[in-house]
């Protein structure tokens, strides 16, 4: 007779939101998919976590699951996989100072030290079912989350992501604070997006990353903003407008006379103030003050009609004296 593992090694605070057969026991034993040494984690981070005190100390004091699960209810408090200030990169370039976890380490964060704590536990797939539906931290529950990405198949993530993707419990991802995020947008950023804060996922497939685009679209179709309809209004008020599409249909004696009374008169309008404009521009320049200053000093350096200017007339009356 085959038994069933569905309530088997769960406390009364875990709650499944598994869907089908998957607690059964033909398929508990959780397979792993690329590297089983490492994890498929990155080099240096793995190097830093085996080679930490937390981890070799703290971490292998702890034998089972449940003590693991309250270590992280405890000690973890992000989900970066370095600690705060740590890491310093800021004076190398190319590999060595990009997001890719290749160059300088830095202290690794508890967070990852207990996820690579999980991985050398071997969990089975109920125990995996109760991490990510745990409901006393949701730190707990993003490990779990964490530890599905890394070890399975890429054709079974979105099995295990799709009934969480509108989950709303919230947690603070950045280490030293600052950056909230939901459950569900943590799972669509661990589904499409490569990396996460300084190291790589592993890398999905083309057409199982395609798959679950479509699969997405499908659950979240986008969203088309409605075109506002156009409101049929009666040819007689496109008519009654001045329209400059229309004046040439329409006739003079089609329009209002009380229109081409108000044209007339902003006619006359405008070609009185253009008058008025100009005789102001005129009388503007008659009463300018500089007016009489200039009539003046034209007056006396003009040429006498007899004498000549006043200054050659001086001249000449010096002139004459000095002979005497």
């Amino acid at each position: 007779m085959e038994v069933s593992y569905e309530n088997e090694g769960y406390d009364n605070d875990y709650q499944s939101k598994s869907k089908g057969s998957i607690l059964t026991r033909k398929n508990n034993t959780m397979p792993v998919w690329g590297n089983e040494r490492t994890m498929n984690l990155n080099t240096l981070i793995l190097t830093n976590i085996q080679s930490s005190h937390y981890f070799k100390v703290n971490l292998y004091e702890l034998k089972t699951y449940h003590e693991v699960i309250d270590e992280i209810y405890y000690k973890v408090q992000h989900l970066e996989p370095w600690e705060k200030g740590s890491r310093k990169t800021s004076g190398q370039t190319g590999m060595c100072g990009g997001v890719r976890g290749v160059g300088a380490g830095g202290i690794v964060s508890t967070a990852f030290c207990l996820l690579y704590k999980l991985f050398t536990l071997k969990l089975t797939r109920k125990q995996v079912t109760g991490l990510i539906t745990h409901c006393d931290s949701p730190y707990i529950r993003a490990l779990g989350f964490m530890y599905i990405r890394y070890t399975q198949p890429p054709g079974d993530l979105w099995d295990w992501y799709e009934s969480f993707l509108d989950d709303e419990e919230e947690m603070d991802v950045r280490a030293g604070g600052g950056q909230t995020m939901t459950i569900g947008n943590i799972l669509k950023s661990f589904l499409f997006k490569l990396e996460w804060y300084s190291t790589l996922f592993p890398r999905i497939p083309v057409p199982i990353q395609q798959q679950m685009e479509k699969k997405m679209s499908e659950k979240y179709p986008p969203v088309v903003e409605e075109t506002p309809r156009r409101i049929n209004i009666p040819e007689r008020n496109f008519r009654d407008r001045d329209d400059h599409r229309n004046r040439g249909d329409l006739s003079d004696t089609a329009r209002p006379r009380e229109r081409n009374e108000r044209r007339e008169r902003s006619h006359r309008d405008y070609r009185d103030r253009d008058y008025e404009r100009k005789s102001s521009n005129a009388n503007s320049r008659e009463r300018s003050p500089y007016v009489s200053r200039r009539d003046e000093y034209k007056k006396s350096s003009s040429r006498s009609p007899k004498y000549g200017s006043s200054k050659r007339r001086d001249r000449d009356d010096y002139k004459s004296r000095s002979k005497y």
